[in-house]
């Protein structure tokens, strides 16, 4: 199970460092992207893949 949490914050992680398009304009992004906007909505999905692998090397 540790190792999905720490797959799915390494995805945030990459998604968030590298701007990926497709992931920013899915459909379940774009409120966070619209809210935030492109930068804050990078820089929220790269604090929650921290906190994802940190949580599943912790717990």
């Amino acid at each position: 199970m540790e190792i999905i949490v720490i797959l799915a914050g390494a995805f945030c992680i990459l998604a968030g460092v590298f701007d990926w398009d497709f992931f920013f304009r899915n459909y379940k992004a774009a409120p966070l992207v619209r809210l935030l906007g492109r930068q804050g909505a990078r820089k929220f999905y790269i604090g929650l893949g921290i906190v994802f692998v940190l949580a599943a090397i912790f717990l």
